[in-house]
């Protein structure tokens, strides 16, 4: 069963002579438990579809789907429920005013949850802190521990479905590894479904299930991350990003010992 279906999603910025189309016809099935990627150059239009997803732009035609409803322009409640994202940067998605319980506890607030001192608790262990991090500011934090903070306040609504944008590439290779285990981890314990955007084609092959390959706003090929691994690529934008990028950057996903 497919959770995420998107059909002919395009998003132009601008208008008249300075109208610029970013996304041509994208068309994605992602299927439920599905860990699935989006590879590209820079500017693709990789992170564009996670926020047309995310709602963080309203203006985009075609139909977007989770869980067989069809989303609306309008960001909702039931949206941030069922989908939540992580972004690239742990230094800039942490408010730096904000106590790590108090950025735990705001999304619990909006939506009207109880039990907050538990969940917050509870959401703090699965993703490697304990309970003393809570009392704690962001820029206490290291790079990795800001980003368990993140996927920590994505996860509390308890959703289905993670958007991750680049999740590890401001981080330390060490530490990169660290994260990829965690959420690995936490799919499987939690039965998430991931839409990852990445250009490391290493972290595709450790974490995917598949991947579309964007160029220019376009998905010119989906195969599976094995087949990735392996040069089965058929387009010949897929094995130039192969060519270009696997070799060196393949080097920054450490051995089984560390990641696989």
């Amino acid at each position: 069963m497919n959770i995420i279906d998107i059909e002919k999603l395009n998003l132009s910025f601008g208008s008249g002579v300075n109208e610029s189309k970013v996304l041509h016809d994208v068309c994605l099935q992602i299927q439920a438990g599905e860990s699935f990627g989006l590879v590209g150059e820079s500017g693709s239009g990789k992170t564009t579809v996670l926020r047309c997803l995310a709602g963080q732009y309203h203006h985009w035609s075609g139909q977007l789907s989770v869980n067989g409803e069809q989303l609306q322009h309008k960001l909702d409640k039931k949206r941030c429920i069922d989908m939540q994202m992580v972004f690239q940067d742990p230094y800039g998605s942490l408010h730096p005013r904000h106590s790590i319980e108090t950025a735990l506890a705001e999304p619990l607030k909006i939506h009207k949850m109880d039990n907050r001192d538990e969940r917050i608790t509870t959401i703090l262990k699965k993703v490697g802190l304990d309970n003393s991090f809570r009392y704690r500011s962001p820029h206490q934090l290291s790079g990795g521990q800001r980003q368990r903070v993140a996927i920590a306040r994505a996860l509390i609504l308890e959703p289905k479905i993670l958007l991750l944008d680049e999740p590890t590439s401001a981080l330390d290779v060490s530490v990169q590894a660290e994260i990829l285990n965690l959420l690995k981890d936490l799919k499987e314990k939690e039965g998430l479904t991931y839409l990852m955007v990445t250009h490391d084609l290493g972290v595709v092959s450790y974490l995917c299930d598949r991947v579309a390959v964007m160029q220019s706003g376009r998905i010119v090929e989906t195969i599976s991350s094995d087949d990735l691994a392996n040069h089965n690529a058929s387009e010949p934008y897929t094995r130039m990003l192969l060519d270009c990028c696997y070799h060196t950057e393949a080097t920054n996903v450490t051995a089984e010992s560390n990641i696989y």
